[in-house]
């Protein structure tokens, strides 16, 4: 069954905070087999130069294009243009993610299910799942 995932690399966000792009660096994919062996895949190919990629979401769909969930995902969240940054060698799917955007998201969802205590605690799986549900739509 194909599965749309986000992951995440330490390395890499770590750059992302150094030069002045974002520290909330996230990559967006799918896959049609299992998760941890596209996340092994990343990690062997040293995917935007690093090897420390770790799955934070993942869910399951009835179809999916990469391109098209990157696409789809680039009208909502900034994609980072790997063209402009060498160290990303071409590689699709890096998102700058806003935390505000994502408070904003699980804020008005936790007020529209009636919930009266609204205050959120982000957590890397709640932003995961925030990207999965843009993209994938």
């Amino acid at each position: 069954m194909p599965v749309v995932y986000v992951a995440k690399s330490t390395a890499l966000q770590k750059w992302g905070g150094e030069v002045g792009l974002t520290k909330h660096l996230l990559k967006i994919g799918a896959t049609e087999g299992k998760v941890q062996d596209a996340i092994k895949a990343l990690n062997d190919s040293a995917c935007a130069g690093e090897r420390d990629w770790k799955l934070i979401a993942h869910e399951e769909r009835d179809t999916v294009d990469e391109g098209a969930i990157i696409d789809r995902l680039g009208m909502k969240e900034k994609l980072v243009d790997p063209n402009l940054y060498p160290r990303l060698k071409g590689e699709r799917g890096i998102v700058k993610v806003k935390p505000e955007n994502v408070a904003n998201h699980l804020m008005v969802k936790k007020a529209l299910a009636g919930d009266e205590n609204i205050t959120i605690k982000l957590r890397p799986v709640d932003i995961g799942h925030y990207l999965i549900a843009n993209a994938a739509g």
